[in-house]
């Protein structure tokens, strides 16, 4: 069921044989008897057009409504572009917002996984397109998911020019969906990064805002081994815990498409899946590696709660969750300086963490506290 063009399938209609009375005839189906809801999947297309045209942004040259989208990168104010694509998901954080009907942030999530992605290449994200799976369509639901992707793509300034609602009977248990994201960005051709990191820049971290989206099978273990539930008072901040739990992951497209421009920003690493350890390398040169000083900042109240929970050991901790540093900056030395007062005056909290180094392998000084 395509969201900006729902089809009708041609199903063969039941005939009477020649020699049978019509009012004998088998009972004709229709595509509802089988589980899916043409009408309610054109409900959904409705309520989420205001959505989506909100996101609307130079370089959109239609709304919803046709078999695909258009862009025009001349609008957009491309030259001589290179596209660059992304595609994620939320992972089993899903489970937490199904379990607890808080829906509205997941799309934010989404949005956040892929185009934080584009721009450690240096690309400015220009427009997204979801994929939303689900057993029995509940117009409402899927509306609030909706709804938090194009806020995400606000925050993010890239458009929502299409998606799919998919509704597929006995793929689903009762209440459960799935969701993907795709983004496609643009830089001009020579504006990519990583971009001549050399031994002695600087690593600035970019505060996360909590757990992000990665880690969650984890979580949710952790959650059900202390014996609390998603509506349980959270131990580490105001309201419940399910709602903690659900802060969604930041966006760090303009401030750091605003440090690209300015010069000096030779990396960036989105830390995802894997944590510090294993995100950080992939910024750097093969001959490169860094010295992180793991007391130079302190690990959010989320991942405090959940380390001490679990009883992670520091490595585990490192390799599993963000530990509050949900992107690293490379920078020149000497615009070190400058670059935290561009990212500061763009909203975020910028710690000094390390260095890169000669030789490869990221090396730890400190204790995380």
């Amino acid at each position: 069921m395509p969201r900006d063009q729902v089809k009708l399938p041609r199903i063969p209609q039941s005939r009477p044989h020649k020699d049978m009375p019509m009012g004998n005839s088998k009972n004709s189906l229709s595509y509802a008897d089988a589980g899916v809801d043409i009408d309610a999947g054109n409900a959904l297309v409705e309520q989420i057009k205001p959505a989506a045209a909100s996101t609307r942004r130079a370089g959109v040259m239609d709304g919803l409504g046709g078999f695909g989208a258009m862009f025009d990168l001349k609008a957009a104010g491309y030259s001589d572009p290179v596209l660059v694509a992304a595609t994620d998901g939320v992972g089993t954080k899903l489970r937490i917002a199904i379990d607890t009907g808080i829906l509205d942030t997941v799309g934010i999530d989404l949005v956040a996984m892929c185009v934080n992605d584009l721009v450690c290449q240096g690309a400015e994200p220009l427009f997204f397109l979801d994929y939303f799976a689900t057993g029995k369509l509940d117009i409402s639901e899927a509306a609030a998911v909706v709804g938090g992707i194009a806020k995400g793509c606000k925050l993010s300034n890239s458009a929502l020019v299409g998606g799919e609602t998919a509704e597929m009977p006995g793929m689903y248990a009762k209440g459960d969906f799935d969701l993907a994201g795709f983004s496609v960005g643009a830089m001009e051709r020579g504006n990519s990064l990583p971009l001549q990191v050399q031994s002695g820049d600087v690593l600035l971290g970019l505060a996360s805002s909590g757990v992000h989206s990665n880690g969650y099978s984890l979580v949710r273990k952790i959650v059900e081994n202390s014996g609390l539930g998603w509506d349980s008072p959270s131990p580490f901040s105001d309201g419940s815990l399910g709602k903690a739990l659900l802060e969604p992951t930041r966006l760090y497209v303009r401030s750091g498409l605003a440090a690209h421009r300015a010069g000096g920003l030779h990396a960036l690493a989105h830390i995802t899946g894997g944590g510090l350890t294993e995100n950080l390398p992939r910024a750097l040169p093969r001959d490169l590696g860094a010295r992180i000083d793991l007391a130079a900042w302190h690990l959010p109240p989320v991942i405090a709660w959940l380390a001490d929970q679990a009883n992670l050991s520091q490595a585990e901790l490192l390799k599993t969750f963000n530990c509050g540093i949900g992107m690293i900056a490379i920078v020149a030395a000497d615009q070190a300086e400058a670059l935290t007062d561009i990212f500061t005056a763009n909203g975020e909290t910028v710690y000094r963490i390390g260095e890169v180094t000669s030789g490869e392998g990221v090396q730890y000084s400190g204790r995380l506290k």
